[in-house]
């Protein structure tokens, strides 16, 4: 099995979600992969050296495996069927080798914290890369960071929700909340 090094290039909002982008270190395609709210939050803040006050999942399970001393060696996109991704976690842990199921978006995340890299496998590269060029995302000067989307009122409020249970401002998500399922009422009356 010939696997292919990529960089976390980026994350996008697209008109079908968050996307994020791992391009090859020696080649022009990039893979992109659909995640969740939540991974891209993970994945973006890594990139741009975020700090919240409390540790999000991802950095809870890194402090978890730094504890038993396991180490993340590398992390794989390794499988696409029905257009679904499949990942793994390559870790070893006193001198043995383990390879768990993941994610791939987990999995990135987990990468970005731990700095271990990230390997596609050939005939996934081969079924669902492109070649994206500078015009298709826009990057911030350190090359890294996240698009600057026209969110609508929806995707902004849930966003700032998603920041305010992060940063444990939870009078502030009750209102955010509040403001969604209003703004859900509008949106199925019209």
């Amino acid at each position: 099995i010939f696997m292919i090094a990529v960089e976390v290039n980026t994350v996008a909002f697209s008109n079908n979600g968050f996307v994020i982008f791992l391009k090859e270190q020696k080649g022009e395609r990039t893979l992109p992969i659909f995640v969740g709210i939540l991974e891209a939050r993970s994945i973006a803040g890594q990139l741009n050296n975020e700090k919240f006050p409390r540790p999000l999942t991802h950095d809870l399970f890194k402090n978890v495996l730094d504890q038993v001393d396991c180490k993340l060696i590398r992390v794989e996109v390794c499988d696409l069927i029905d257009n679904t991704f499949f990942g793994k976690l390559v870790l070893e842990q006193k001198g043995n080798s383990l390879e768990i199921d993941s994610r791939p978006s987990d999995a990135i995340a987990l990468a970005l914290r731990f700095s271990a890299p990230v390997y596609v496998e050939e005939k996934v590269m081969d079924e669902a890369s492109e070649v994206i060029t500078e015009e298709n995302v826009e990057k911030s000067s350190s090359g890294k960071g996240t698009e600057k989307p026209k969110l609508s009122k929806m995707d902004r409020l849930k966003q700032d929700l998603d920041k305010a249970i992060n940063e444990e401002r939870y009078e502030d998500a009750a209102r955010l909340r509040d403001e969604i399922n209003e703004l859900s009422q509008q949106t199925d009356s019209n």
